[in-house]
Parts: C-alpha cells; sequence; structure tokens
C-alpha cells in the first residue's frame, strides 16, 4: 500500500501522527504484554517505520519486528531506522509483499500486530479476512491513525463542506485493496471485531494543526484539492478554494484539525 505515498509525505506527517496517538490505547498495549520478556510484532503497510518507532518504547525488552510493505524503498528507510529504534537485543525484518496476499504468510509467527493509517485504505472485504486470522491466531492487533472523515478548518471559507465532502468520497475508491471504508474504517473495524470476540479500546487521535505548522498544511491543502476535483463538478470552485485557503496559511492564521482514530482490539482469553 504504501507505495502510492512519497517518502517526504510520510516524514511530514510523523510527528503529528505521534502527538496525536492516543496515550490511552497506547496504554492498553503495555498492559497486554506487561510482565513479558519478548514480542514479536508484525507491522502492515509498514511505510518507513513510523508504528516502530512509536510504540517500541511500551513493548518488552526484546522485540522482533517483522515490517511489511510492498515498497522496496520505504522498507529499506524502514529497515535502517528500525534497527536503531529498538532496544537492544532486538531484531527488525523487512518483508517485502502484496497485503493482498495470503496472511497468514504476511503476519509469520507474531504475538502482535500492528498497522498506521491504513485501515482506512482497505476494502471490507481485506478486513474481514484479516479479522478471521486475527481471531483465529488469537492475535492482539493495534490499529492507529484511521481518518474518519472530520475536518474542522478555521478561519472557515466558502468551499469547505463541498470540498471535504468530495475529498471523502474520494476516501472510499479503490486503493489497490478494494473500494476502501475511508472515514468509516475504524468504526466498521470495531464492529467487526467486537462481532468476532475481541475487546476493544478505542479513543480520538486527531491531528491539531497550528499556523506555524505551514509545511503540511500547504500539502494537505494542495492534496485535498487534486482530490476533489477527480469528484466534483465544479473545478472551478474548488480552485477558489484552494486559493483562500492558501492565503490565510501564508498569513498565519490558518488552524485545523483532522479527525482520526486509534484502536486495540484484544483476542478473549
Amino acid at each position: 500500500m504504501s507505495g502510492a505515498f512519497a517518502a517526504g509525505w510520510l516524514a511530514l506527517r510523523e510527528p503529528y501522527d505521534h502527538a496525536a496517538r492516543s496515550r490511552a490505547v497506547l496504554d492498553a498495549v503495555a498492559r497486554t504484554f506487561a510482565g513479558c520478556t519478548r514480542v514479536a510484532v508484525a507491522d502492515l503497510g509498514c511505510g518507513t517505520g513510523a508504528t516502530l518507532r512509536a510504540i517500541a518504547p511500551h513493548l518488552p525488552p526484546r522485540q522482533s519486528w517483522r515490517l511489511v510493505d510492498n515498497d522496496r524503498s520505504l522498507l529499506q528507510e524502514a529497515l535502517a531506522r528500525g534497527a536503531t529504534a529498538v532496544p537492544a537485543g532486538s531484531s527488525v525484518t523487512a518483508v517485502n509483499c502484496d497485503l493482498a496476499g495470503d496472511f497468514d504468510a504476511v503476519l509469520g509467527d507474531c504475538d502482535l500486530v500492528t498497522a498506521s493509517a491504513l485501515l482506512d485504505l482497505v476494502s471490507e472485504a481485506w478486513l474481514d479476512r484479516l479479522v478471521a486470522v486475527l481471531a483465529r491466531r488469537s492475535l492482539p492487533f493495534y490499529a492507529a491513525l484511521s481518518y474518519d472523515g472530520g475536518v474542522v478548518l478555521e478561519p472557515a471559507c466558502r468551499g469547505d463542506s463541498e470540498v471535504i465532502a468530495a475529498v471523502n468520497r474520494h476516501q472510499r475508491t479503490d486503493k489497490g485493496l478494494g473500494p476502501a471504508l475511508g472515514a468509516d474504517a475504524a468504526g466498521i473495524a470495531s464492529q467487526h471485531l467486537r462481532a468476532a470476540g475481541f475487546t476493544v479500546t478505542q479513543d480520538r487521535s486527531d491531528w491539531r494543526i497550528t499556523p506555524q505548522d505551514r509545511a503540511i498544511q500547504t500539502d494537505m491543502l494542495t492534496g485535498w484539492a487534486g482530490a476533489a476535483r477527480e469528484i466534483t463538478s465544479d473545478p472551478a470552485m474548488v480552485a477558489a478554494w484552494l486559493g483562500a485557503r492558501t492565503e490565510h496559511v501564508a498569513a498565519g492564521r490558518s488552524h485545523m484539525r483532522v479527525g482520526h482514530v486509534d484502536l486495540f482490539a484484544t483476542p478473549a482469553s
């Protein structure tokens, strides 16, 4: 999946992801493995390894990470950076494969499955297959930063609601793993996991972006405008909206809140 995303964007968003990750959900992960001396983790759609860097401090001292992605260049960076982010005596392995394949082969022999900013890009059928494997193997699952469609932009501009609605429709298009769940991802994942017997801890992990954060605002606005143009029949409205919003960014008065959800699912004991 990460082949659709540039390493530059992943680097730009990582500090905001890190700040937004729910402490309550991370605490639930830590409690699950408290008292263990080692843990094996399979990270799906790892990108440059941001999930490893975020949660390694919350896990037992001996860690074995299996970083899974279909982009070799991102995997190389994830492997290099991951080796210095885990405790001494831990290991990090890169696995280049398509997430549309066999989950048992992808996951390997692990104790925990993780994913960040992934569930909103996958289909319900893909999610069902993953949940079935998690349930059969009694594996806990940490899924962070699923986009939920909620965006607040200040100050308000004409076209805000229309553009964000178009972006949310675009989110549901096929990203390579079937029609994407988009903004419904976290809710549907929680429902399916609970139906499979999991206990789910869920909390918000919204990005809160200030006027000083001009680089990410500019990147997001440009990306949203591009997505909206593919969906809307009014490209002139999108262009006017982008111009107005960009002016707010340049003037140092633009605030954003972008909604995300974290969850951690544990199987029945």
